[in-house]
């Protein structure tokens, strides 16, 4: 295997393009830790979010040649991760709509009988999961880029293609509604 230590992620690309694998799978190696953190955020765990994260890789490789630089790998690859996942909460409600009874909007989906102690991290963890799940999927990109992948506000505009002030309100009701599904476990 090759060191790439000190090679830029666009030298990584051409020489991608050029035909060096190994070359990808350095970029790979780069920023699957980013792809998976916006798809888990997205989508939560599982084999949906790992067949989005690959897919994500997938849909990169064939754009290389159309990669014009104008913004950072990370950048490009989180706006792919995030349109591949709204593409699967899609999917996911067409299937559940086809199969199951309509959801009721105003139920908030956290068994809070369950996170009234939490006692583990990984509670935590899971509890927090859920109510991001609960969010729609406009919301929790906003929430996922901005309070998960640490994003500012212009770069998460910039990567979903909204105003400024769309993110910041989408922003402020994501919240209100996690308050809201986090305070009885909370108190």
């Amino acid at each position: 295997m090759f060191e790439y230590s000190g090679v830029e992620d666009f030298q990584l690309i051409s020489r991608t393009i050029d035909g060096n694998d190994n070359a990808f799978a350095e970029l790979v190696k780069r920023h699957q830790h980013t792809v998976a953190k916006t798809v888990i955020g997205m989508l939560g765990p599982g084999a949906d979010a790992e067949d989005v994260g690959q897919q994500v890789f997938i849909r990169f490789f064939r754009a290389l040649e159309d990669f014009r630089g104008e913004a950072a790998v990370s950048t490009y690859l989180t706006r792919i991760a995030i349109n591949l996942s709204l593409n699967e909460l899609k999917r996911r409600k067409r299937t559940s709509q086809f199969f199951l009874k309509p959801p009721d909007n105003n139920r908030i989906e956290i068994n809070m009988a369950d996170t009234k102690d939490i006692e583990s991290e990984t509670d935590a963890e899971e509890m927090v999961n859920k109510a991001l799940d609960s969010l729609e999927p406009k919301y929790r990109s906003v929430v996922v880029l901005r309070m998960i992948q640490g994003y500012s506000t212009k770069e998460t505009a910039e990567m979903l293609k909204l105003p400024l002030g769309t993110v910041l309100s989408r922003l402020s009701r994501a919240q209100d509604k996690l308050k809201q599904i986090l305070k009885p476990s909370i108190q």
